[in-house]
């Protein structure tokens, strides 16, 4: 079973680790059912949902699952 994850809206400004450290953006899109994205096939639900987020640094956008998410700290 996995663990419930906290649902994020719209505009949300997330982080996430990546290959590259800590890397933070906004919330653009949340998908509640499965999707393509660059050319593969993304599992998304309502009780599992996966979010683009467009990098505040690069404006590169990613697709990732809630459980791979956090809210950033406000400065």
């Amino acid at each position: 079973m996995t663990r419930p994850t906290h649902r994020f809206a719209l505009g949300d400004t997330v982080q996430w680790n990546s290959e590259a450290g800590m890397v933070g953006g906004t919330i653009v899109a949340i998908h509640e059912e499965d999707f393509l994205f660059k050319g593969y096939r993304h599992h998304a639900s309502a009780r599992d949902p996966q979010y683009e987020i467009r990098s505040l640094k690069t404006d590169h956008i990613a697709a990732h699952k809630g459980s791979a998410l956090a809210l950033m700290p406000s400065a």
